[in-house]
């Protein structure tokens, strides 16, 4: 099959996705991102419609394959297209390719445009010609398309026939409601009514259909598939085109990119840092959850056939097999996380002791799977191959409340390293805040380096509920120094103990590769 073009639309209808807003600094490292995957359209925003998108397209980036598309809408009714403002702007953009979307639907037409059908099929074709007669790569955006083409077929398809100029006829399911196998017959009538011309599909994912109507159309005859990395977007978001991508290249081996799929993982998770977002540990493919196997039997079969419970290689696009640590978790689970850093055989009576312990503390509250630090040092520890750093000789929080409605919260610290004691105090917004800088203080003197380090992430559970203020608790705690970033795990009834037993496991892991401090000797 020939290659498939890709849109991404991240900078454009991805930011108009809830919470997401990219300064022009932003937009310039995602269009790099998307540059450096290969994909071949970032339609990158409205030059029209506010001042950051005309800024950007004013400092336009260099890229070195992918193409900057400007975005508007057809030309307002009863105007002529030369005297438009919208069409003026994308022009003025300088901007090879552009996006213009009309309605391809009769109600909108009469409900939100307030115009005749016949005014609207002049809005398109006149529109479209002004872009063209100056040069413009014009891609058309059938908005509404699908329930047009469910309501008024006629109508729809004169829409379509109003746009031939255009370069791309892009079916729009604007309400995200279109099935698969609706979306595939439609693309497959479309294809066969206009088959010059290359048809493409935009598709939001309101009924989590997107990336499946995606890879329909395509089947169907689609050469052109718009949507957004990450599936950023209105309301439930547009279709996910890392899966596309993955599902097309990396299992169809029908061509998409021109970047190395094995970015795609990298790219991913880069574009949700900027737009300060969590990138789904579920999300196929690039998510940290995609190649993570919990059950024993699934790990034991994976270790004897590499992709047993796989679809796809995960190092193809990136991402790697993980094996979660838990009570459900078998020997040769344990061995499969221990061997890279231990000197153990898989029959081994250590990885025998290893598990039991996982599963004794498991049942105690502790949950290694989202611990991986807590997990190697309990295996040290185990294994006997664990030297402290540090002894925690003391700690005491204090919290002070004023009728004025003043707190103030402190901590005080004191331990022991290589025979030596030390003392601190920290102020800190609640007792763990304080603890944690008291503790960092302290362990300074010894080790500098801790002042690299930082939590990054503090989470709370609740494991008794019905034993109330007495139930017990578990700590999760993420900790990073800029570079790596590890988990560990503290359980208790008293939850600054169980928070001290995570920030403690946090120090111990960032220490595990530096020498203990060397006791003094005595006179």
């Amino acid at each position: 099959m020939q290659s498939i073009e890709i849109l991404d639309s991240t900078l454009r209808e991805g930011a108009q996705g809830e919470g997401i807003s990219f300064s022009v600094a932003d937009k310039n490292s995602i269009a790099r991102v998307l540059d450096r995957l290969g994909i071949r359209y970032i339609e990158a925003g409205n030059p029209a419609s506010n001042p950051k998108d005309a800024e950007f397209f004013a400092q336009t980036p260099q890229l070195k394959t992918a193409e900057i598309c400007a975005f508007g809408s057809t030309c307002a009714k009863n105007t002529d297209p030369q005297q438009d403002a919208g069409l003026a702007a994308l022009i003025a953009s300088g901007a090879g390719t552009v996006c213009i979307f009309g309605k391809a639907s009769a109600a909108q037409v009469a409900s939100v445009l307030k115009t005749t059908q016949a005014e609207n099929l002049l809005m398109i074709s006149r529109s479209i010609e002004y872009l063209t007669d100056r040069g413009r790569h014009v891609i058309f955006e059938a908005e509404h398309f699908f329930d047009g083409y469910a309501q008024n077929k006629n109508y729809a398809l004169a829409c379509l026939k109003a746009a031939r100029k255009a370069d791309v006829l892009c079916l729009c399911d604007s309400t995200g409601g279109a099935l698969p196998a609706e979306v595939a017959r439609v693309v497959a009538d479309i294809k066969a009514l206009f088959p010059e011309q290359k048809i493409g599909v935009h598709l939001h994912n309101d009924c989590d259909m997107a990336v499946a109507s995606a890879l329909a159309a395509v089947q169907a005859g689609a050469q052109h598939i718009q949507g957004s990395l990450t599936g950023l977007g209105e309301r439930c978001g547009l279709c996910n085109l890392a899966s596309v991508i993955a599902n097309l290249q990396g299992r169809l081996d029908i061509p998409c990119i021109t970047g190395e799929l094995a970015y795609l993982t990298e790219a991913a998770h880069t574009v949700c840092e900027i737009a300060n977002v969590r990138l789904r540990r579920d999300m196929p493919f690039v998510g940290k959850s995609a190649f993570a196997h919990k059950a024993g039997m699934h790990v034991d079969a994976s270790c004897k056939q590499a992709g047993a419970y796989e679809v796809i290689d995960p190092h193809s696009v990136g991402n790697q097999r993980r094996f979660l640590m838990s009570e459900i978790s078998g020997k040769n689970a344990v061995y499969q996380k221990l061997k890279d850093h231990f000197d153990v055989r898989k029959d081994s009576p250590q990885i025998a002791k290893v598990t039991r312990e996982l599963k004794r503390l498991e049942w105690q509250g502790y949950q290694f799977e989202g611990a991986d630090a807590s997990f190697e040092l309990m295996a040290r520890r185990v294994l006997l191959t664990y030297q402290p750093h540090f002894e925690l000789i003391l700690y005491k929080t204090t919290g002070e409340f004023f009728l004025n409605g003043e707190e103030h919260t402190s901590a005080m610290v004191e331990v022991r390293v290589g025979g030596r004691n030390e003392v601190t105090a920290a102020l800190g917004n609640g007792p763990v805040n304080a603890l944690d800088a008291a503790l960092r203080r302290a362990l300074i003197v010894f080790y500098p380096q801790i002042a690299r380090t930082r939590l990054t992430d503090f989470k709370v559970r609740v494991l008794t509920p019905r034993d109330a203020t007495g139930a017990v608790v578990r700590v999760l705690v993420e900790t990073t120094d800029g570079e790596a970033t590890w988990s560990t795990v503290g359980v208790s009834t008293d939850i600054i103990r169980a928070s001290f037993l995570a920030l403690n496991d946090a120090m111990e892991y960032y220490l595990k590769d530096t020498p203990a401090a060397a006791q003094e000797k005595e006179g």
